[in-house]
């Protein structure tokens, strides 16, 4: 296994521990959630990184990193609705808006394309990490609950505009290839008839 993939691992694996620091609420645990969040947020930038540095972009690579993206995304604000730092309906929005996300790419795997990670997308990943990260602080630092609110209304509207981008281009993708093979249909019928005809 190479590293990007390790560093991708290391993500999944850092998930449980979040919440269980998080939740069980140890000493300074709002300091070590930080960490462990921003932690495993390095790994994401950097294993991508490492992956189109060195030339080890691998399917195992490309299917692991987003699934720990949502994971520790998930993960993250559900503690926080738990914490009673976020609301539920928009944790709900989050959550649903990374799972169908999930299942258009899995969907366009099985077609034979993918769907590209757009700017907007990869700005979402940064405001909810900093959305988390100022929540989570809000334990410690109160005054910080306007700006954990402020970051957490624009990561939502990032989010879904971001979906409606990604449903789009997945859409598009579908037309495309309906009408190929419509054309291609239409190839070979007009081939038989000219067989037939000689």
């Amino acid at each position: 296994m190479n590293l990007p993939n390790s560093l991708t691992l290391l993500r999944i694996f850092l998930v449980p521990l979040l919440v269980a620091v998080l939740l069980t609420r140890v000493e300074n645990f709002e300091l070590w959630g930080v960490a462990i969040l921003l932690g495993a947020a390095l790994t994401d930038w950097l294993d991508g990184y490492l992956a189109r540095r060195r030339g080890q972009v691998t399917t195992l690579g490309v299917l692991l990193d987003p699934i720990a993206d949502k994971l520790l995304i998930i993960a993250a604000f559900v503690s926080l609705v738990e914490l009673d730092l976020a609301p539920a309906w928009m944790v709900v929005i989050i959550v649903g808006r990374e799972i169908a996300v999930l299942g258009l790419r899995t969907i366009a795997a099985a077609e034979g394309f993918s769907i590209a990670v757009s700017e907007l997308g990869k700005a979402k990943m940064a405001l909810q990490v900093c959305a988390a990260t100022l929540l989570i602080l809000v334990i410690r630092y109160p005054g910080l609950r306007t700006w954990g609110t402020v970051v957490l209304w624009l990561m939502v509207l990032s989010a879904l505009i971001s979906a409606a981008q990604y449903f789009a281009s997945f859409w598009r993708n579908v037309d495309e290839r309906v009408k190929e093979r419509g054309r291609l249909h239409l190839l070979r019928r007009h081939k038989k008839q000219d067989v037939a005809a000689q």
